[in-house]
């Protein structure tokens, strides 16, 4: 989809926002699991989260395209609403974004904060996501997508780094929504050059990505009731099939209960909070964690923004129910 230079002009838009995210060897992953464990800080972005870069090359794409457009509209469960939110209202831009009800107290407020217009709607991410698409046609907003070109030119700027600064990685764990992050992190992988494999990660709850994968063709799931709200989709994105279907080594599933114990481990090893979906491939590889013994592992913490609640949950050993 993008070549290397495609990607460097990319970053450069979007290091005009934020600075690079640090890629850490911590050696107290490393002596619990065996292997040198890498991880992609992308908690530390100005949202806590990687969508943000995926906005910022958005929105300064649609302000070029369609000067004259009022704003856009979008459906989230947080992340990336923030970012559109934050990216939207400072180009001038209206940000109307729907969540569904029950959706992360604290996210919807620091949507609320960056300046999005919230609306809860439906159930679950892909109600509110029909209904979005509706209101923006009749408002005359433009849609934005859970995927499209120009989010994921943005998005591939984090694995653009991390390759550009760890290409020896053997292995780089990735979750998967709907898919701009592991999509991006293929390909800066190959307009790299180079031979990482990337394995997806999906809750067990939520696995209409690999169910497409390994079936070749679009599989909706009946419900995606996961803490990990990151990842709780259950209609798949053809796009982005297109490219993880191939381009990833493996997808696999993991508990909510190993998500929790990797949330302990990054604030019992290493200090730092990650939310769900930021902790699966932590838990993808703490299951893997035999096949993975003296080689270089990539993770990508993709997001801390955990509600306070869930977070008292998780350090007193449990694991929270959607």
């Amino acid at each position: 989809m993008f070549n290397r230079s495609e990607l460097e002009a990319a970053a450069r838009q979007v290091h005009r926002h934020m600075s690079p995210t640090p890629q850490y060897a911590w050696p107290q992953l490393a002596a619990r699991l065996g292997c040198e464990v890498v991880v992609k800080h992308e908690n530390h972005t100005p949202t806590g989260a990687f969508k943000l870069r995926g906005a910022l090359t958005f929105i300064d794409w649609l302000t070029r395209s369609q000067p004259d457009c009022p704003g856009i509209v979008t459906a989230t469960r947080g992340n990336h609403g923030q970012g559109q939110a934050m990216a939207a209202r400072a180009a001038g831009m209206r940000a109307l974004v729907y969540v569904p009800h029950g959706n992360s107290v604290e996210k919807n407020a620091a949507m609320r904060a960056f300046g999005a217009e919230l609306v809860e709607f439906g159930e679950d991410f892909d109600t509110a996501r029909h209904e979005a698409l509706r209101v923006g046609q009749a408002q005359g907003l433009h849609v934005v997508p859970a995927f499209h070109r120009e989010l994921v030119r943005g998005v591939a700027t984090y694995a653009y780094e991390l390759f550009t600064a760890r290409p020896d990685l053997d292995t780089v764990y990735v979750p998967i929504g709907c898919g701009s992050g592991i999509c991006g992190t293929i390909i800066a992988r190959d307009a790299l050059g180079l031979s990482t494999k990337i394995v997806g990660v999906v809750s067990e709850n939520a696995q209409t990505a690999k169910l497409s994968a390994e079936s070749g063709r679009l599989v909706e799931t009946d419900s995606a009731r996961t803490f990990a709200d990151g990842m709780a989709v259950r209609v798949p994105v053809q796009e982005a099939l297109d490219i993880y279907a191939t381009g990833a080594e493996r997808i696999i599933t993991v508990s909510d209960d190993e998500i929790a114990a990797a949330i302990r481990t990054y604030f019992t090893d290493i200090h730092n909070l990650a939310e769900g979906a930021g902790a699966a491939p932590l838990a993808g590889l703490m299951q893997e964690q035999q096949g993975m013994q003296g080689r270089k592992v990539g993770v990508i913490l993709c997001g801390g923004n955990i509600d306070t609640a869930w977070m008292r949950q998780v350090l007193d050993g449990q694991t929270p129910t959607p």
